[in-house]
């Protein structure tokens, strides 16, 4: 899918809006495939928790100091996502965590990556204004992301993880709100 061209004005206001309507908890369903092996398709089910964060808020000026940017107010809207994961065929112990987001022009800064406790970055836009799409590159690989809102209680997502130009796993990811 190809992305609509928006200046900065309008990708500020549709990532706010975006943000936003993706407040609330949600139950979320994945699957992880991993490409390059023959192995069974990993299964996560996961209670998420989406805060919206208005300009200001203290954990976005603890991320925009944890990125060294200049204005520690300059981040207009965020999220702090918090997660309580299961795997469903194998045994593991619950995964529990959270993030924040802040958004700064078309750049998505975060206090953590998918696969690292480091500060990361990431550029977004929009295919449309309820399919948010994200790229984080850190240590060799490649996150590409997409995130739709179907109606305003489901969501899908996708991840696709590259190394070395070679795609390597695929997240497909179901989301109901559940309040």
């Amino acid at each position: 899918m190809t992305s609509v061209p928006l200046d900065r004005l309008s990708l500020e206001l549709s990532v706010v809006e975006f943000f936003g309507q993706s407040a609330g908890r949600w139950k979320s369903q994945r699957r992880y495939y991993t490409l390059k092996q023959d192995v069974e398709p990993q299964e996560v089910v996961s209670l998420l928790t989406i805060r919206f964060l208005d300009r200001g808020a203290p954990e976005l000026i603890e991320l925009a100091q944890l990125h060294e940017l200049k204005d520690e107010t300059s981040l207009i809207c965020g999220t702090e996502v918090t997660w309580e994961s299961n795997y469903t065929r194998t045994v593991r112990k619950p995964s529990v965590g959270s993030t924040i987001f802040g958004v700064k022009g078309n750049i998505l800064y975060r206090d953590r990556g998918f696969a690292t406790t480091e500060p990361v970055i990431a550029t977004y836009s929009f295919v449309n204004p309820k399919t948010l799409c994200l790229r984080t590159e850190y240590s060799g690989s490649v996150f590409e992301e997409e995130i739709k809102l179907i109606g305003n209680n489901y969501r899908t997502r996708q991840t696709i993880i590259s190394r070395s130009g070679q795609e390597l796993t695929i997240g497909q990811y179901l989301e109901k709100r559940i309040a």
